[in-house]
């Protein structure tokens, strides 16, 4: 198990209305990471914030690269998420 990270991750694309946040929150859960998924206001973007283990994160990373079979994914950014929040479980958020 690798060392613990906390990143923001920007996916862009066709990322909403197709399942993406579900299929994130799905493998999330699974690999036993927490944070959150939800929709960003320019109809085009999906942010995920995650916690936990590096390998497991990247795991996640390559996962949001692909998306679930309707999606079609531009661009993914990466970045250090520097929030003081920290999170029990990995949700989906609607705000």
């Amino acid at each position: 198990m690798g060392s613990k990270v906390k990143l923001r991750i920007i996916v862009k694309g066709i990322v909403q209305g197709v399942g993406f946040r579900s299929f994130i929150r799905r493998y999330a859960t699974a690999l036993g990471l927490t944070g959150y998924v939800r929709n960003l206001p320019d109809g085009e973007s999906v942010e995920i914030v995650v916690s936990g283990p590096e390998d497991r994160v990247n795991e996640l990373i390559k996962l949001a690269k692909r998306g679930p079979p309707a999606a079609v994914i531009n661009n993914v950014e990466v970045e250090p998420y520097n929030g003081v929040e920290d999170f029990t479980d990995f949700s989906i958020r609607y705000d």
